[in-house]
Formats: structure tokens, sequence, C-alpha cells
């Protein structure tokens, strides 16, 4: 297998994505958003005692012993962000762990592959290839990720208006305007950047513009994933490879 292009180092950020094979559906009802959640919290733990089929078939009581567990245990990924759609979804994620990344998208992938093969009985791979994952180089490119992956279903007409957004019910939005009953992400990161500006009206601002690019849908994850910073007046020309760099992320 060749090597990744992307190294993935411990304490960096990425963006993280991928869709299913030949553009098709991975969601298809509600139970199978609720599915891919349970088991991303699972497999974000280092060290699960069992697989995450067999923690569905113990108990409630030894259910929530196990959650009690997992909950002194270290993590392979902090989550930020994360935006699921019908046909792909996106992350941002923190390593923890070496190959914490990888590790954590492939339990989860595979976990999820078999969830949804045996329930509608299909068979082969669902989703296209390796994930995708961009390092994160400085604070802009945090924030603006952030908005882009939350943006996702106005972008995508899933929802008709901009502030429809903060009702989508599968993406870490909720978490970050304070609504959410539980929580996966650590959202303080992203959110102690705005002291003055409220989060909402940062998310809001490029809301048209990204709604107004239709040939992103028709273009690659990566040309699709520069076009977030230069959305954003983030850079010159448009630059693929090569360092963003702006500086005072770490």
């Amino acid at each position: 297998m060749p090597a990744r292009q992307t190294p993935l180092i411990i304490d960096q950020y990425y963006h993280v994505f991928n869709r299913g094979i030949n553009k098709q559906r991975i969601f298809q009802q509600k139970r199978d958003y609720e599915r891919f959640i349970d088991i991303l919290w699972y497999y974000s733990f280092e060290n699960p005692p069992v697989k995450f089929s067999r923690y569905l078939q113990l108990s409630l009581e030894q259910r929530s012993f196990l959650r009690d567990s997992l909950a002194n245990q270290e993590k392979l990924v902090i989550i930020l962000a994360y935006c699921f759609m019908p046909n792909h979804f996106h992350f941002l994620l923190r390593q923890k762990k070496e190959d914490g990344i990888s590790i954590f998208l492939s339990k989860l992938q595979n976990s999820y592959t078999r969830f949804y093969n045996t329930k509608y009985e299909y068979s082969g791979p669902l989703l296209q290839g390796a994930f995708k994952a961009v390092r994160i180089e400085d604070n802009y490119q945090l924030l603006h990720v952030s908005r882009y992956i939350h943006l996702n279903p106005y972008t995508a007409y899933l929802v008709k208006t901009k502030e429809k957004i903060f009702s989508y019910p599968w993406s870490s939005i909720q978490e970050y305007i304070g609504n959410a009953q539980e929580t996966i992400c650590n959202t303080s990161i992203v959110l102690s950047e705005f002291k003055k500006t409220p989060y909402k009206d940062f998310l809001l601002d490029q809301a048209e513009y990204q709604r107004e690019l239709d040939a992103i849908k028709h273009l690659t994850f990566e040309a699709e994933y520069a076009i977030i910073f230069r959305g954003a007046n983030m850079i010159p020309p448009l630059r693929w490879k090569g360092s963003y760099t702006l500086g005072y992320l770490y």
C-alpha cells in the first residue's frame, strides 16, 4: 500500500473527509446517522475492551459500567467538529496518539460498513477508498474549516435558509450553540477565538458565498478544500500544495 501523502502527526489538526463510493448515499435513515455517531464516540477512545457490535449485546447495566470506564481512557483523537451529509462526512480532528486518526477512521468505517451492508443487504465497499486528510496549519484555517463544515447542509440545499443550519441534527453545530443533550466535541478550541464576535455571526457571514459556488459539488474533494480558503479571502492565488501558514496556532 502506498504511503499516505499527508503524514498524520500527533497534536496536529486535520480536516478529514470521505464519501460513498460512486457518490452513493451512505445514510438512508435517521437510525443510520445515529449508529454512525454511536460508533464514532466508541472508537474515539484508545482501547475499547470489546468490539462495538459486542458492546451492543451487553445489558444496560454492563453498557453503563463500560461507558464509565471509557471516560477514564485516553483518546485516539479529539473531535472538534463534524457534519454528516447523505453521501459524505467531514471531521475536524486533533490526533492524540500515533496513527490515531487512521485507527479511528478504520474502525469507524469498517464497523459502520458492516452495519449498513447487513441492514440493506448490500455487499462490497461503502466508502470511496482511504479517507482524505488535510493538515490545518494555523488559526485562520482552523476557524474557516469549522465554518465550512457547519455550513455544508446549507451549501447543499438540505436546509432552506442559513438560519436552519442551527437545527440541522447531524452536525456538531448543536454543541457549538449550547443546545446539545450529549457532547462529543471539544468546542472550546474554536470558540475561544470568539471573545467579541459571536460564532453564529462568523458562521453566517460566508453562507451565501459558499452556496453560490455551485461548481463545488462537481469538483474533487481536494479542489473543494482549496476553495474554502480562496472563498474566505484567506490566501492569494489558489495553491493546493504548499504552506499557508500564518502562525500562532500552537
